[in-house]
């Protein structure tokens, strides 16, 4: 399926508000709503649209730690990759996980109570002889700029 500019719209709006109404996204789309709400709906059967969920304030939640963690295989065949990444979806306190290029494997995105707690998550991931050769760590002191909505219109126009 091949987005329209109405679609790119509709998911902007969504990103913005996902509780709006049907009828006040019509009107922010200039459509009438049973056409926005036939959208709405292949949007999500095509799989554009994986869900709905609320953005929590991680800070508001008391002490946190952010870390991201460079993470190197010691081998790299496709049973390695799978097996790390079997154990590592399982872990609650990994939020993000993505295969890079460049000088490691993996950049993974922890969120602990603390830096114990993550020290102990990573105790349990080398201790699990998962393949993991190295790992460097990297505390996040402060988030300036954090963005929970895709750059559509710059994606699709750009």
């Amino acid at each position: 399926m091949k987005l329209d500019k109405i679609d790119i719209r509709i998911l902007c709006e969504l990103q913005k508000n996902g509780r709006i109404s049907n009828v006040e996204l019509a009107e922010l789309i200039n459509l009438s709503p049973s056409p926005c709400l036939m959208r709405v709906k292949r949007l999500q059967t095509e799989g554009f649209i994986t869900g709905y969920s609320a953005q929590i304030d991680v800070a508001k939640l008391g002490q946190t730690l952010t870390v991201f963690a460079e993470i190197t295989l010691k081998n790299h065949r496709q049973i390695d990759f799978a097996r790390f990444l079997t154990t590592i979806e399982k872990i609650d306190a990994v939020v993000e996980c993505h295969l890079v290029s460049g000088g490691y494997d993996y950049l993974v995105k922890f969120i602990t109570a603390g830096i114990s707690e993550y020290q102990a998550v990573m105790e349990r991931l080398v201790e699990m002889d998962i393949g993991i050769d190295k790992y460097f760590s990297f505390v996040v002191l402060k988030s300036p700029i954090v963005k929970s909505h895709l750059p559509l219109e710059s994606i699709f126009n750009g």
